[in-house]
């Protein structure tokens, strides 16, 4: 290889990692910047997940009960702010640090692939906020209910045992299992993608079934509180998206098997049309 070949070489990859170093930038900034906002507002942010906690209150007949959390160690708030502003800060700059994904990635796909990607790229955050949602809206009130049931009121002299959560361990609740639903709610963006590029089919999918419910139910043991509220909670709608990813593995199939019918009714046409010019005199 002569030096004017691999000077051509050398030029398009130090051209893609000067891209990829901007792309990064993009992605890191976007990040700092959430992350700052995050951190100022860490209070109010933790004081509005503290609201499902109230929610737990009123379920559990305990009106009038005040919302207590505590912290054991003089530096444990301050951290559980700072987890505040990583994880809100993730959430805020995902649409960016995704689109300077795509971005770095889109120059190296078709037309077709890169119209194909970007409802997925649409599609991932709104199902991790649909997640999201559901766990602040239900489980968690849900899953709080059932600890509060576990306390013990001071009569016919039993002891008083009572629920003081600490600040971090409520925090680490509360974000395990926005990030287990938020994980799960992906299913059906990765099988269908998966089905997109032939790796896995409805049919595979639908026999599978039975190995996928005890699968969901070792996963929602393993992502969640060991409680059963929680785990069949995460369990069920896990099951429930699968079968959802069936359904899209054969519309993506459906869709295909249309698209290739079409282009061999088209490359018919052209061969009839061929063929009547040839024997045009």
């Amino acid at each position: 290889m002569t030096t004017e070949e691999l000077d051509d070489t050398a030029q398009p990859l130090l051209a893609h990692l000067i891209e990829l170093r901007q792309r990064l930038m993009w992605a890191v900034g976007g990040f700092f910047v959430a992350f700052l906002i995050c951190f100022f507002f860490a209070k109010q942010i933790f004081n509005l997940l503290v609201v499902p906690f109230s929610w737990a209150v009123e379920w559990a007949g305990l009106e009038g009960r005040q919302i207590e959390l505590i912290y054991t160690a003089p530096q444990e708030f301050f951290f559980t702010q700072i987890k505040i502003a990583m994880f809100g800060g993730l959430v805020i700059a995902f649409p960016m640090i995704a689109a300077q994904v795509y971005k770095f990635v889109a120059p190296g796909l078709y037309k077709n692939e890169r119209s194909a990607f970007l409802p997925f790229l649409i599609a991932s955050p709104l199902l991790f906020l649909l997640g999201g949602a559901l766990v602040y809206l239900f489980f968690t009130p849900m899953v709080l209910w059932f600890f509060l049931s576990m306390e013990q009121p001071a009569e016919g002299g039993k002891v008083a045992i009572e629920l003081l959560p600490k600040v971090s361990e409520y925090l680490d609740l509360i974000m395990t299992l926005i990030f287990a639903f938020g994980l799960v709610f992906q299913l059906p963006v990765v099988t269908t993608l998966l089905a997109r590029v032939g790796l896995v089919t409805a049919d595979g999918l639908a026999s599978k079934r039975k190995y996928a419910i005890v699968a969901a139910f070792i996963a929602a043991a393993i992502l969640t509180p060991p409680d059963p509220a929680s785990q069949i909670g995460l369990a069920l709608p896990t099951i429930l998206l699968y079968e959802i990813a069936i359904y899209a593995a054969r519309l993506v199939e459906k869709r295909r098997a249309e698209s290739e019918a079409e282009d061999e009714s088209d490359a018919q046409s052209d061969d009839k049309d061929a063929s009547s010019e040839a024997s045009t005199p």
